[in-house]
């Protein structure tokens, strides 16, 4: 299917082109997104006639995405989920929750505009992207850890995926130590006796 682009769409094209895209992707997502008019003589003329608008509405999109952006990038936001001992959790962060967590902590964001490239399923420090404009991206951090405490933790740079392992030093006194070698000599004295 032929269609005019009403905004930059990625791996698409720009504003105004003219591209072919299968069928499926513009009825269900470029069309009723309004990215998008099917590539009739009708609409070519009508989005020549609301070209300088639709820029115009662009070009403002763009520069208040801009303006959270500066805020935005690099910020961390903290999730806690339940996980083993390995920091293998129980279930996985999507982009729901990592939107959740970004309202709350005062940016008003969408799953859309979270790109995981794949599910994060352990603890630890997580880079996520966040596209806020079609030409604004911005990254922020993501700390997926079991408590606030371990949260903190991780911020400070420990990395607690690893298993810790408990180790045992076990101290022996010199006169335990002397006692059992001189129990030892006398029941080696004491074979040799028997076996006289």
């Amino acid at each position: 299917m032929q269609i005019i682009l009403l905004e930059r769409v990625a791996k698409l094209g720009q504003m105004g082109e003219v591209v072919r895209v299968r069928d499926g992707f513009a009825r269900n997502y470029l069309l009723p997104q309004g990215k998008a008019l099917r590539a009739t003589k009708s609409n070519l003329q009508r989005f020549e006639s609301e070209r300088a608008q639709l820029e115009a509405r662009n070009l403002e999109r763009k520069s208040e995405a801009e303006s959270v952006a500066k805020t935005l990038d690099g910020q961390t936001f903290t999730v806690i989920r339940q996980a083993g001992e390995t920091g293998q959790l129980y279930g996985s962060v999507s982009t729901r929750d990592i939107a959740d967590v970004m309202t709350e902590g005062g940016f008003s964001s969408a799953r859309s505009q979270v790109r995981l490239d794949r599910p994060i399923k352990t603890i630890g420090l997580h880079d996520v992207a966040v596209v806020l404009h079609p030409e604004v991206e911005v990254s922020v951090t993501l700390n997926v850890a079991r408590s606030a405490d371990e949260a903190e933790r991780q911020a400070r740079g420990e990395d607690l995926t690893g298993r810790e392992q408990d180790t045992f030093e076990f101290e022996e006194d010199e006169d335990e130590d002397a006692e059992g070698e001189e129990a030892a000599e006398a029941d080696a004295e004491a074979d040799e006796e028997e076996a006289l």
